[in-house]
């Protein structure tokens, strides 16, 4: 039996899963549009809060991959659909991060404010999510806002981001810089939190999905959150030496050299650690 006997969806990360930078991981591109082909839903979970479903269908198709914008789950809507638990319909929104996130906070029926807005009008949330222009000033406008009681939502904990140049602050080390200012943490969307992955589910319908991602402390660690299956494929940051040193709660169920043994008869290189 294939791994993926047994699942009804398969869930990927994309940096490290699919892609490096730009280009497509070897036999990536293949696989999955044979596993879409044989009617299995194929979705992406991403962290990435300054990219809309739709840039990053554009970006998966211009490898060849067949998807659609419905099958991109990422954390900024997620965080946005998160406001519902604390905030009303129109109220105020300071927006820590990128345009698109401030456009999905608009579409869920809040008002984004601007760093500057948010020096007349008192927010009655705060919402982060990483872009390279976010700056000290709009951490101290979060910061104030947060301690005057506007409750705060991250759309992500990443710490690092992979960048041409290395490895760059991620949206966790700017939460963490607030983190510090207030003493307060917020509620957070996107993965390891198991939110994004049963929103994804629910969705899309299904129950028993695989995740597979490249990192244990975000895709491995937030699948099994979620209750589901996981594999790591060793095509990205994480390898078996990770594996053996890490905490049970970011054990993959399974461990794959790259995506084609997804549909491997047998398991011959599969590892199941779990």
């Amino acid at each position: 039996m294939a791994i993926l006997d047994g699942h009804d969806a398969l869930f990927l990360d994309l940096d490290g899963v699919v892609y490096e930078g730009p280009h497509p991981i070897p036999h990536a591109v293949d696989t999955i549009n044979d596993i879409a082909s044989s009617g299995l839903p194929v979705a992406y979970i991403t962290n990435n809060a300054s990219r809309s479903p739709e840039q990053v269908a554009e970006h998966l198709s211009s490898f060849g991959i067949a998807t659609d914008a419905s099958h991109i789950f990422g954390s900024a809507a997620t965080a946005a659909e998160m406001l519902k638990i604390q905030v009303q319909p129109g109220d105020p929104v300071l927006v820590v991060g990128s345009r698109y996130l401030a456009d999905e906070v608009r579409r869920h029926g809040y008002r984004p404010l601007t760093t500057q807005d948010a020096e007349t009008i008192a927010p009655r949330s705060v919402i982060q999510g990483f872009d390279p222009s976010v700056g000290w000033k709009d951490l101290a406008a979060a910061s104030f806002a947060i301690l005057g009681g506007a409750s705060w939502f991250a759309t992500n904990t990443d710490k690092t981001i992979p960048q041409p140049q290395g490895i760059a602050p991620g949206n966790g080390a700017l939460v963490a810089a607030v983190e510090m200012a207030t003493g307060m943490v917020p509620l957070v969307a996107g993965k390891p939190e198991p939110v994004i992955f049963h929103l994804a589910a629910q969705e899309l319908g299904v129950k028993n999905p695989l995740m597979v991602g490249d990192r244990l402390d975000t895709d491995i660690l937030g699948g099994n959150n979620a209750g589901f299956d996981t594999a790591l494929v060793l095509t990205g940051i994480h390898g078996q030496g990770a594996v053996d040193q890490a905490d049970a709660d970011m054990k993959p169920t399974y461990i794959i050299n790259d995506l084609r043994e997804l549909l491997t008869d047998g398991r011959p290189q599969l590892r199941a650690v779990k």
